[in-house]
Formats: C-alpha cells, sequence, structure tokens
C-alpha cells in the first residue's frame, strides 16, 4: 500500500531531469519544469508550513492564479502531509460579494489551518476571517524562497488518510468539499490509465483549472504521478485564444484531451483557418467530451472543422465523471468508436424509457459516456433504489474502491448521499449493454403537463438560432398555478439592441423549441453579454439564474 510520498519518491529517483510539465502563459516562453525541479522548489512550501507549526492532516486552502506558485504550493503541501484544496481567484467573471461569502462560508466549514495567496489578494483573504476561526497563517508565495532539500517521510500519512480536497461546482464559489484518499485516488488513475491505455509516448494537454475534478486528476495529478508531460495553459489564455490547444498539440505532439461539451463548439466555431497554418493533429488520439451532456452534433462540428488538419474522427471520446469518484465513473470510444442511440423523445419524456427511435417520429440522439471503468460499478435505481432495466431512465447509482472518505466535515450530507453503500450522484440516466447515457440532473428537470423535460436540450436547441451566443442561454421552470404544472422560460444572451432584431430572435427561439421539443414555448427573455451566471466551473448556474431572473424582471406566472 503506497501514498503519494512513495510515487513522488520514486519518480525523483527514476526521472528527474525528465519535464513534468510545459507550462504556457500568453505572451511568454514555454517553461519546461523538471521533476527535479518541481519537487525541490515545492519544499520552500513545505518548509513555510513547517515553520508556521502547520501538521499533516490539517487542511491549507490555495487560492492561486495559473502559474508556478501554484504548482509549486500544491506540490509542497502533499509533501508536508498536509491537505491541499485549491479556491478559484477572484476574477471578473465571479461575483465578488457571493464570492466573498463563500470564501467565509468554505472557512467556517473546512476549517484550514493555512491559506496561500498573492500579495495582492492578502487583503482580500484577511477580510474573509473572522476572530477565532481556524486560520493561523496567510502565507505570501511571492515571498516564498522556492527550494531546498527533499526528505520523504512515509511515516506522515497512510494510504487510507486524505491525501486531498476536491470541490463540487458552486454558483460562484465552491460547495461540498470532497475528501479523497491516497489509496482512492491510487485506485482511480491506475486503473482509468490502463483503460487509456497510457505508454511512454503520451503527453497531455491541458488548459483546465485546477480547483475541480477534471483539471485536478485527469489534467494534472494523473499525468505528474504517471510521469508523462504535462501541457499547462491558463483557461483565461484558453477562453482568449482556443487556438493555442492546437498549437500546443501540434508543438507537443499531444495525444490526450479532455474537453467539456462547450469546449467542442467553442473551439470549431472561434478557430478560423488563418489560426491553424501548420499546425499537425494526427498525434491526437483521444479528445474526450466530460463534465457536462454530450452532444452528438458538437462531435461532428469540430470533426469537421480539424479533420483538414489531421484529427481523426476516431479520436472521439467520452466519459462521466464525478469528484466523488475521484474522476472517471466511465470511458468510451478508446477501443472502439462512442455509441450513438437514437431514441423516441415522447417515450424519454412520458414514460421515461428510452425507447428506439421510431421512422418518422421526433428521436434525440443519445452519446453513450461508454462503460464502467474496471474498478467501478454502475446501475440505474428507481426513487425506492430498485435496479431499472436497460432502457429504463432512473437515478444513476455508482459503487468503487476510488470513492470519496466523506464529504469534508459534512456527516449527514456524507450518510444522505449513500444507499446500501451505492453513491447516489443525482443524475438521471439509464443503461443499454452495460453502456451508461447520461439524461440529466435530477435537480433541474423541468416537468410541464406529465412530461418530463431536460433543460439542456431546451437550452441546445435555442444556440442554434441566429444571434444567440453560444452557451449563454439557461432553460428552468417556474409552477403556473392557473395551469397547474411549470412553464419553461427561456433566457438568452444577444448582442442586438435593436427592438426588431430582439422579437425576431425571440420569436425564432419560440419556432425552433416548440418544433423540436415537447415543449409550446410562450416566454422568452432576451438579455446582454454577461448576464447569464456560470458556476466555478463554467456550468450554467439554472436555479441561480431562474432566482435572478424572478427578482430582476419582476416576473411571475399566473
Amino acid at each position: 500500500m503506497q501514498t503519494f510520498h512513495h510515487i513522488l519518491k520514486h519518480l525523483n529517483e527514476s526521472r528527474p531531469d525528465e519535464v513534468a510539465i510545459y507550462l504556457q502563459h500568453a505572451g511568454e516562453e514555454d517553461l519546461p519544469i523538471t521533476t527535479s525541479q518541481l519537487l525541490h522548489r515545492a519544499v520552500g512550501a513545505q518548509r513555510q508550513l513547517e515553520e508556521a507549526g502547520i501538521k499533516p492532516g490539517e487542511v491549507v486552502l490555495l487560492i492561486l492564479q495559473h502559474g508556478e506558485d501554484l504548482i509549486y504550493a500544491y506540490f509542497g503541501t502533499l509533501l508536508h502531509g498536509a491537505i491541499p484544496s485549491i479556491m478559484p481567484y477572484l476574477t471578473e467573471k465571479l461575483q465578488p460579494d457571493r464570492y466573498r461569502a463563500d470564501l467565509a462560508a468554505l472557512i467556517e466549514v473546512t476549517q484550514p489551518a493555512a491559506i496561500f495567496t498573492f500579495t495582492e489578494f492578502e487583503s482580500e483573504v484577511r477580510s474573509a476571517l473572522i476572530e477565532g476561526d481556524s486560520v493561523r497563517e496567510v502565507m505570501i508565495t511571492d515571498e516564498i524562497n522556492w527550494g531546498g532539500e527533499l526528505v520523504f517521510d512515509f511515516n506522515r500519512r497512510q494510504p487510507e488518510d486524505i491525501v486531498l480536497l476536491q470541490h463540487s461546482s458552486g454558483t460562484t464559489g465552491l460547495q461540498k468539499g470532497v475528501a479523497l484518499s491516497h489509496q482512492a485516488i491510487l485506485n482511480q488513475i491506475t486503473t482509468y490509465a490502463d483503460v487509456l491505455h497510457f505508454d511512454d509516448q503520451d503527453v497531455i494537454i491541458s488548459w483546465l483549472p485546477l480547483y475541480h475534478d477534471m483539471g485536478l486528476i485527469a489534467g494534472f495529478l494523473m499525468p505528474i504521478l504517471y510521469g508523462r508531460p504535462l501541457v499547462l495553459m491558463s483557461p483565461f489564455d484558453w477562453v482568449r485564444a482556443p487556438y493555442r490547444l492546437m498549437h500546443a498539440i501540434s508543438r507537443y505532439r499531444g495525444t490526450l484531451v479532455w474537453l467539456p461539451n462547450f469546449a467542442y463548439n467553442f473551439c470549431a466555431q472561434k478557430i478560423r483557418p488563418r489560426h491553424m497554418e501548420g499546425v499537425d493533429l494526427s498525434s491526437w488520439r483521444a479528445v474526450i467530451n466530460c463534465s457536462e451532456p454530450m452532444r452528438h452534433e458538437s462531435h461532428q462540428l469540430f470533426v469537421e472543422m480539424f479533420k483538414p488538419y489531421g484529427f481523426r474522427e476516431s479520436a472521439i471520446a467520452t466519459s462521466y465523471a464525478m469528484a466523488e469518484n475521484t474522476f472517471a465513473v466511465t470511458q468510451g470510444g478508446i477501443d472502439s468508436a462512442v455509441t450513438v442511440d437514437p431514441i423516441d423523445r415522447e417515450s424519454l419524456q412520458v414514460e421515461r424509457i428510452a425507447r428506439p427511435a421510431k421512422a418518422n417520429q421526433p428521436q434525440i440522439l443519445m452519446v453513450s459516456a461508454g462503460k464502467p471503468i474496471p474498478n467501478t460499478e454502475v446501475k440505474i435505481v428507481d426513487p425506492q433504489g430498485s435496479t431499472l432495466p436497460d432502457r429504463h431512465i432512473g437515478e444513476i447509482a455508482v459503487r468503487s474502491n476510488c470513492m470519496l472518505t466523506e464529504y469534508y466535515h459534512r456527516p449527514n450530507t456524507t450518510r444522505e448521499a449513500f444507499l446500501d453503500g451505492w453513491y447516489l450522484t443525482g443524475d438521471f440516466g439509464y443503461m443499454l449493454s452495460d453502456e451508461v447515457y447520461i439524461t440529466g440532473r435530477k435537480k433541474d428537470l423541468i416537468i410541464v403537463g406529465g412530461k418530463n423535460i431536460y433543460p439542456q436540450d431546451l437550452e441546445h436547441l435555442a444556440m442554434t438560432v441566429n444571434g444567440v451566443h453560444p452557451g449563454r442561454v439557461v432553460a428552468f421552470g417556474i409552477f403556473s398555478q392557473r395551469a397547474g404544472t411549470e412553464q419553461v422560460i427561456i433566457v438568452a444572451e444577444v448582442d442586438t439592441q435593436e427592438e426588431d432584431e430582439k422579437q425576431r430572435i425571440a420569436d425564432d427561439i419560440r419556432q425552433t423549441i416548440t418544433q423540436g421539443s415537447a415543449v409550446a414555448l410562450r416566454h422568452v427573455h432576451l438579455v446582454q453579454e454577461g448576464w447569464i451566471i456560470k458556476t466555478s466551473s463554467g456550468k450554467t448556474a439554472r436555479l441561480a439564474n431562474r432566482d435572478k431572473f424572478i427578482q430582476e424582471a419582476g416576473f411571475t406566472i399566473d
């Protein structure tokens, strides 16, 4: 049985001079960081924790932007045996007041002993502290002398001990802290790397933020702990210039990338042929769709845009993942093409059964998330917890040896999340031939006249309308007393201020959704760019947007 300390010691001895990370910043030369440099510089943070009297097993918050300080502070915390927890840095995308409230709440629940941050953010951090709380030290990374002699103390932590906290996505900050043990993470990455057929030719490219599971596990810890090169860019650099991802793949012969579904559309729509001159994507063996509902249309758009540059359709892959299972629950598209299941729309919405599509009847193309990875079991259950047969929609339940230890300091929440040893995910889906299909989140479901409507389906339709910002649409339901059921609201961001053009867009949204779904849409609300609230992982915060809409629009349904 091993801990991170055993793995890191082995890497330092076996490949000290191999590059672990190529760190990218827009406008700067890429910075190669070898395994030896990474670990020796991390000792600076370890030394700071020791001098501050922080004990192994205590939580350390990291509120740092993309860069060397974040990397070294993270691994220094691991070397010390403390528990690192990354918090998003306050940016223009986050609401300051909500961010500060979330930070204060996070400190109250997580009870960190120390916080790493930058000089310019120190006052913000201290404003969230209250007298008598757990934080004994706020450490400024600008003042740390990065470097020192490595010592691997195997007695500091045991395999079953918590090694880190991940966080579920919140409206502006972070919600439940997912506590994971050394053994759970090593179980996950060992199994997952085998499923992916990790080998010495693999190079991982990532722009994903490190405060959520896809970025932290797939795009950071797994490649580093496996000794595979990682090209790490800033999420903000990618958003401003998504072609940087393609250039990194071409330059470093990248093989594996994880993307949320919106990124497929974003890359295909924002990257121009002039950005792709000299780019070769033929090394790319898997682009893995993860973290939000997967769309066949998004895959096709991506393939058509990038196949002239060597991208192969066989590289399209999918995964269903969650922080509570460390990361991957399923994986598809590695050994064979991703399965697409055409299902009957009416059966899905009324019977909650994913029956095969009928000729000349409305259908939905469901994209498989693949089969459970070998150490993970999946079943579909009804509200009483009974297992449902293939094609029946129910809640997805998961059991594995890489499951969370607990929601940190939330015993009731932890207890409520499990039923007879199975973790209840809160996601709806079905299974077919051992493959998992995700239909939506339980809490987001809209019920209209007895039909179960998944808001992401309506959002996808609205985004096809000319003039609507891609990825900037939200659908939710508001209960109507008169109708005795929910009415669907669509809020969409647009550029125009012209009333005639806005009327045209609203009418087109109504027509597109009414024709393409089981909803006769009436209520469309057009807003300016930046109105829609996203979570810290970039997902649409439907409940928060619903509350904002009711408050600002003064909207009621009789």
